[in-house]
């Protein structure tokens, strides 16, 4: 009874070890084992030839795709054993199959393949039980198809061999198509098995280390797949894609990814994810797609027509499958990117929790292939992501990877784009000067710094060094000094435009023509140096000379927007305001909701046609904008351009509009006050250009901005018509979106000058002037109030401080010689009138500040 006790435990201890893959210890427990159980020798040599079989592999790996033929040396005592194990009969069935499975494996080793398929047919492997079977058996089974797959692959198709009943034998009179299947059918099932192993292993080995002492013992992490099991998982699929059945591909691929994960598989299971999300991405489309908790279609695009007949369905079963993940309210993706989105988010977790930071050089290798791991999921990313427009989730993401990026140049230019697509200017700003740091030879990071820099972010400073780097590279940026002398040319063109002294601004427009002219001899074919080098000299009012390099510049490209509109605003200078109209409308055929030519188109068939042309193009103006940006007005009280509908109809009788009715001039402002409350700073920063300026000197408009921008032109016309009651509804709109901006204050003295109400139009243009100090329009109508009463000393001074914003503003210059006049300073008045009447010989409709300047 004490020797049966003791051969139990010893059993009990030699299975353990054969689960956990112990083999150092498996000799002196086969010695314990035949000491006491005499009966058991022939159980010692199969134990004793599998512990030598897996130590040889595992210091001898085989190598995939590689499998040299021949006998070695240290496996002639493998077959001793196993060969004395099999001859002598005495062992139990089970042990029996487990020694001829150990037997073909070692032919498979020795490159015996027709020897190995033959054990495999003699043991009937579609019979062995997965249900009961101690947890090492597990292993063996599985790696027994994997390998009974390499051997089918490996043997001629006409080669007479053995298999087991179920499957048939690979014969010559057995077609290519049903051999594939057997194949696969093999390497399917020792993914399964292969799955359901490492399951109970590691349950087994949790609970085993859960239950022994204390001391340490061996972790889940010291589970292998091996050759054979790591075969088995990843062979089917790949024969899948090989063969162009991407629908059994990926189905297998969800299949793996479905089941329960252990420690064992994640690196595998990464690298299948991996792959799963770039086929979703690049090799199928929303319509041959399918649900994972739907079976694959029968016949798919995504499979190749000319095998269609041969595709290979799923024909097996197994007593015993691996665990899979499930529940209620489980998330199930509902098409292709979304699949992958998850997926890479999932290799994502998996390669930031895996990495290899350590920079010593014994980790040098492992450290490099996990950056390239994690390099290819933010790459995939970035695809995924950027086909939806995330930026904002993919710079989260590339944040993430700057664990790995020290030094790594690609990650840090990667971050550095999703920054700027997601607008996060100023930080893409400093990662740019990383990757300069990083790749201080490539001109092109400094210009897509000097970009930003330019635009939304209005650093001319820093704009100026990051286009100084790129001029100061020479022959290594041979083909992109033009474009740092144009980057340039724009920061002093800008800087002018802010400048507050005249003689300042003109010694920046000095530097930004002589900048222009040296991009555009650089690159005479380059339209944008053409185009830029006419703004510049349009604005410094060199009207003929601008007019010569916009027609340059449309040559070069005809349909360039802002060629056109300068083009338009020049010939306005010029006082050809049907011929400026004529440009405009066929500018707008081009591009139907480009707001900065409806701006324009206003201003001119106010001139040219009546303001009752101009006020319908604003009402188009707010149909463009509400199907452009399909929000809705946070001032939405029904009302809306009835106010144009009535003036319109004044004139054209017109009784059916489609917006309704202006009737509370009140409605709906706490609800438009409350949100504009929140976008106060923002909207102090985008309201900074003039009231004709379609967009902000610093960015893009922000759409709100673009609905008051509409209203405020819409209250501007009003005035022309001497309508204060309708310009006072449609500023009351725009003041709903932006009750600070300096535009709405300004157009509400306006409106009390029109009314003959001086004393509270001087109150609007003060406040309008403490939010913006140098509003140019406002100044000049707060000059001629304090002139109206006589108070000339206050109203000199506001209307020097004008000229000394904008000398070119012709009305500013006749504004300052009425109230010279006024106190009797006719020499100085008379030239002032003088200076205005030279300016408004080439003053445009609208300013030429208002087409955008950016790289």
């Amino acid at each position: 009874m004490t020797a049966r006790k003791s051969g139990s435990r010893l059993e009990t201890e030699i299975e353990r070890c054969r689960s956990e893959g112990q083999w150092d210890k498996i000799p002196e427990l086969v010695r314990q084992l035949s000491a006491k159980l005499i009966s058991n020798d022939d159980l010692g040599e199969l134990l004793l030839g599998e512990c030598k079989l897996q130590t040889y592999l595992k210091e001898n790996p085989i190598k995939q795709g590689a499998s040299p033929r021949g006998p070695r040396p240290k496996l002639v005592e493998v077959r001793k054993h196993l060969t004395a194990a099999l001859d002598r009969g005495n062992l139990k069935a089970d042990y029996l199959q487990e020694a001829s499975l150990l037997m073909a494996k070692l032919c498979y080793v020795e490159g015996e393949y027709n020897d190995a398929l033959g054990h495999y047919s003699r043991v009937n492997l579609d019979d062995m039980q997965l249900v009961g079977a101690p947890v090492y058996r597990l292993s063996m089974i599985a790696e027994a198809y994997a390998t009974k797959g390499l051997c089918l692959e490996k043997v001629p198709a006409a080669s007479p061999s053995l298999s087991n009943k179920n499957t048939g034998s690979p014969s010559s009179n057995k077609s290519t198509t049903d051999r594939e299947q057997e194949i696969i059918t093999c390497y399917e099932k020792s993914g399964d098995i292969a799955l359901l192993y490492l399951q109970e292993a590691e349950k087994a080995l949790s609970a085993g280390i859960q239950n022994r002492s204390p001391k340490p013992g061996p972790t889940a992490q010291d589970l292998e797949l091996g050759y054979f099991l790591e075969t088995g998982m990843q062979r089917a699929h790949v024969i899948h894609f090989k063969n162009g059945n991407l629908t059994r591909g990926v189905g297998r691929f969800r299949e793996i990814l479905r089941a329960v994960e252990t420690r064992t598989t994640q690196s595998l299971r990464m690298t299948i994810a991996r792959q799963l999300a770039e086929i979703l991405l690049r090799g199928m489309c929303e319509q041959s797609y399918w649900s994972p908790l739907e079976d694959p279609p029968s016949v798919s695009p995504l499979d190749d027509p000319t095998r269609q007949g041969h595709t290979h369905s799923k024909n097996y079963s197994l007593s015993r499958r691996p665990r899979v993940y499930s529940g209620e309210n489980l998330f199930c993706p509902q098409e292709n990117t979304e699949e992958a989105l998850l997926l890479l988010l999932i290799s994502e977790s998996m390669a930031n929790r895996d990495a290899v930071l350590s920079r010593i050089p014994e980790h040098n290798n492992d450290r490099i292939i996990s950056l390239q791991s994690a390099s290819v999921v933010y790459d995939l990313l970035t695809i995924a992501l950027g086909r939806r427009g995330q930026y904002e989730m993919l710079s989260e993401c590339l944040e993430r990877a700057m664990k790995f990026a020290f030094e790594e140049f690609h990650l840090w230019y990667q971050l550095a784009l999703s920054l700027m697509a997601a607008g996060k200017s100023a930080r893409a700003v400093k990662v740019l000067k990383e990757c300069i740091r990083l790749k201080p030879d490539d001109p092109t990071i400094p210009l897509l710094a000097v970009k930003l820099c330019i635009g939304p972010l209005h650093w001319l400073d820093e704009g100026e060094c990051f286009g100084k780097m790129v001029i100061d590279m020479g022959e290594k940026a041979a083909e992109f000094r033009a474009k740092g002398y144009l980057a340039i040319g724009l920061v002093y063109s800008l800087k002018a435009t802010d400048a507050s002294l005249r003689s300042t601004q003109e010694d920046y427009q000095r530097k930004a023509l002589g900048a222009f002219q040296r991009a555009q001899s650089l690159s005479p074919t380059d339209h944008l140096a053409a185009f830029y080098l006419a703004l510049q000299l349009a604005v410094s009012r060199q009207i003929p000379e601008a007019l010569g390099y916009v027609r340059q510049a449309l040559q070069l490209q005809g349909d360039d927007v802002h060629s056109l509109h300068l083009l338009a605003l020049l010939l306005s200078a010029q006082k050809h305001y049907h011929d400026a109209l004529n440009i405009i409308e066929m500018a707008l055929s081009e591009y139907p909701e480009n707001f900065n030519l409806l701006y324009t188109k206003v201003k001119l068939e106010s001139m040219c046609r009546g303001p009752e042309e101009a006020l319908l193009t604003c009402k188009h103006m707010l149909q463009i904008w509400k199907s452009f940006y399909n929000l809705t007005n946070p001032s939405d009280s029904g009302r809306g351009s009835s106010l144009l509908d009535r003036a319109i109809a004044d004139r054209r009788q017109l009784n059916a509009m489609t917006l309704p009715d202006f009737s509370d001039p009140e409605t709906g402002s706490v609800h438009a006050t409350s949100i504009a409350a929140s976008r106060v700073e923002q909207a102090l920063s985008e309201v900074a250009s003039s009231l004709q300026s379609s967009a902000p000197k610093h960015g893009p408009l922000h759409p709100w901005m673009t609905l008051a921008q509409i209203w405020l032109h819409a209250a501007e016309v009003y005035i022309g018509m001497s309508k204060p009651a309708e310009a006072s509804a449609c500023t009351q709109e725009a003041a709903n979106l932006f009750p600070t901006s300096h535009n709405v204050l300004y157009m509400r003295g306006q409106i009390a000058e029109l009314r003959g109400n001086m004393d509270e139009a001087k109150r609007w243009y003060e406040e309008a002037l403490s939010i913006n100090p140098t509003h140019v329009k406002t100044m000049q109508r707060l000059g001629l109030i304090l002139h109206q009463l006589q108070r000339y000393s206050l109203s000199e001074k506001v209307l020097r401080d004008a000229v000394q914003v904008n000398s070119t503003a012709h009305d500013v210059w006749n504004s300052l010689g009425e109230v010279l006049q006024a106190q009797g300073n006719a020499a100085a008045a008379t030239e002032c009138f003088l200076t205005a009447l030279e300016l408004e010989a080439s003053s445009p409709i609208l300013p030429f500040t208002i087409i955008p300047r950016a790289l």
